[in-house]
């Protein structure tokens, strides 16, 4: 448990100008600090729980107001760290925002490391660790899918099955254990082996259901990696910019415009895709468009999607035929662009390159062919639908390698008990799962761990 103690502050809204800036305490002493500043009607330390108040911080070694202020208090244990918790709501000049914290520091509370708000959380019982984890996703979440996806999470939807997956462990455990503590009675041996395979059965099952939401709830919390690749001048940044909408590449006539890599974030019907327009993949003498192509390749060799443009206008080529060698392994859809100029492209012949890939047919110049492509990448990755947005998806990283493993422990239970393994064996698999299940929201995590998954987290939150 965090030390009572112990009261730390933080800006917890970003840096700059701003209608408010929010300074926030939370511990033991976060009520006597700010009263200690503070000069309004009442005193701090005197107002209800959950109330705000009107007045002013005030520097105390000299009097100075420093800051025209509204001031929450709100008391333990009905908050988000089950701690007492003040919120000093200023203007939003950085300046003045930054003599508040300084002076909460000055009078008893400490800098706050990142993430440390909601590890208080996680620590003082108010959230597990898969509802804290959801607490990051929810705010980095690009598209509105995501963010349900994220406060799902946050009200514990998905520790509530984990939960209930451990229970089930546990029983199966407890009647483990009636077939150690008495191993005379046959029937016994027999309805526990029964009984454990059907209970475990049932276990990989949910299981195995939690990691079928996986890559899409993947998909969704972290994004699309999506490489836009063709050789030079095929419309390929002209695609970036209509794809979000506003003038973030370099459009011209030349070949190798773009030098390197350009990454921006956009919403595809509900699909959050990382789009990356990378520079043309040729043989080139300059230098800085070298190094440009290189880190095309790069790109290429991470991405989930790749967006393989040819243009209309012109017949396939060696330069063609050798992007599709490099991609024709990975999940892509050809896309035809500029179909406002005179045909010169075999479409059978690109037929015959790209076998089975999906193939759509666009012009950036007049905006056609957007919606045909959004619906192509929405089907491709989601089978035409995303689904209900009540289901509990699995979206962090962390819990789908988790579940995997789980996976493969019950496994391991079910083949040993249809092998017929003493029981005291099967038992051990079995309390490996409930273990593994237990590291999700953070039962059985390590301190380690934990103190690495909050230093993820911004400052203040």
């Amino acid at each position: 448990m965090v030390e009572q103690l112990d009261t730390i502050t933080s800006i917890s809204t970003p840096m700059g100008e701003g209608a408010i800036g929010i300074v926030r305490l939370s511990g033991h002493d976060a009520v006597a600090i700010a009263d200690t500043l503070y000069k309004g009607k009442h005193s701090l330390q005197e107002v209800d729980s959950h109330t705000i108040h009107y007045g002013h911080i005030i520097d105390p070694s000299t009097q100075e107001v420093v800051e025209e202020v509204m001031v929450s208090v709100l008391r333990a244990p009905r908050t988000f760290t089950r701690e007492d918790i003040v919120e000093i709501n200023c203007h939003g000049g950085i300046l003045t925002i930054n003599r508040v914290l300084e002076l909460t520091m000055t009078h008893g509370a400490r800098l706050a490391e990142p993430g440390e708000y909601t590890k208080r959380a996680f620590l003082n019982g108010r959230i597990d660790l898969s509802q804290a984890e959801a607490v990051m996703d929810f705010i980095r979440s690009k598209t509105d899918r995501a963010s349900k996806v994220a406060m799902n999470q946050i009200e514990g939807r998905l520790s509530d099955l984990i939960k209930r997956q451990r229970q089930s462990i546990l029983e199966v455990l407890a009647q483990v254990e009636v077939n150690i503590d008495y191993p005379e009675y046959d029937d016994v041996e027999d309805a526990t082996t029964e009984f454990l395979l059907k209970r475990a059965k049932e276990i990989k099952h949910q299981i195995q259901q939690l990691l079928q939401t996986g890559a899409q709830g993947k998909i969704m919390r972290e994004g699309l990696s999506t490489v836009i690749v063709g050789k030079p001048n095929v419309g390929k940044s002209s695609m970036l910019n209509n794809l979000i909408q506003d003038n973030k590449a370099i459009v011209t006539e030349v070949a190798g415009t773009t030098r390197d890599v350009l990454e921006e974030y956009v919403n595809v019907r509900g699909v959050p895709l990382r789009l990356v327009d990378t520079a043309g993949i040729r043989e080139t003498e300059d230098v800085v468009e070298r190094i440009g192509v290189e880190r095309s390749r790069k790109a290429l060799s991470e991405a989930d999607l790749i967006l393989f443009v040819l243009n209309y206008n012109e017949p396939l080529t060696e330069e063609d035929y050798k992007l599709y060698e490099v991609i024709k392994h990975e999940d892509a859809i050809v896309i035809i662009n500029k179909t406002d100029l005179e045909q010169r492209l075999d479409l059978e012949e690109v037929k015959q390159m790209v076998g089975d890939m999906p193939i759509i047919q666009t012009s950036m110049l007049k905006q056609e062919g957007i919606d045909a492509l959004e619906l192509q990448i929405r089907d491709l990755f989601f089978g035409g639908d995303i689904q209900s947005q009540d289901m509990t998806y699995v979206s962090n990283s962390r819990h789908i390698s988790l579940l995997k493993q789980a996976d493969q422990a019950i496994q391991d239970a079910i083949d040993a008990a249809e092998m017929g393994v003493p029981m005291d064996m099967v038992q051990i698999d079995l309390t490996r799962t409930w273990e593994i299940l237990g590291e999700i929201i953070g039962e059985s995590a390590s301190e380690e761990l934990i103190d690495q998954l909050f230093s993820q987290f911004c400052l203040g939150k």
